[in-house]
């Protein structure tokens, strides 16, 4: 039986200009991935009016990675920051569905941010 490939772990780039900060994610959002991801956006929301999350290149959320969307979105929001969600893949799309979240996150792509 072929052996599957290793899950290819989360990484992420913070890119910070005057007030606004966009982070491009690569990889999985999941258990034991999403402490340290919290910790370093938590401290960026911090600092910032706006956060934007590219997820174009995350292949999974599990409960704990959407969890951690969570709480970085009511952390944002008592640090007086707009979180916003950027490719939405299907699987995170149902995800939020289900849960009855899609309406609680700004999605940026309908408020006509688009990343060139």
């Amino acid at each position: 039986m072929p052996e599957e490939a290793p899950a290819k772990p989360l990484t992420y780039d913070i890119i910070r200009e005057s007030g606004v900060a966009f982070v491009k994610c690569h990889g999985r959002l999941t258990a034991g991935l999403t402490d340290e991801f919290y910790a370093d956006l938590k401290d960026v929301a911090s600092t910032c009016q706006l956060l934007t999350l590219d997820l174009k290149d995350l292949t999974y959320v599990d409960s704990m990675g959407l969890g951690t969307l969570v709480r970085l979105y009511v952390h944002a929001r008592g640090a007086g920051c707009e979180l916003k969600l950027l490719h939405l893949d299907k699987q995170l799309r149902n995800l939020l569905k289900l849960t009855n979240l899609l309406s609680t996150f700004a999605v940026a792509e309908e408020h006509g941010i688009t990343v060139a």
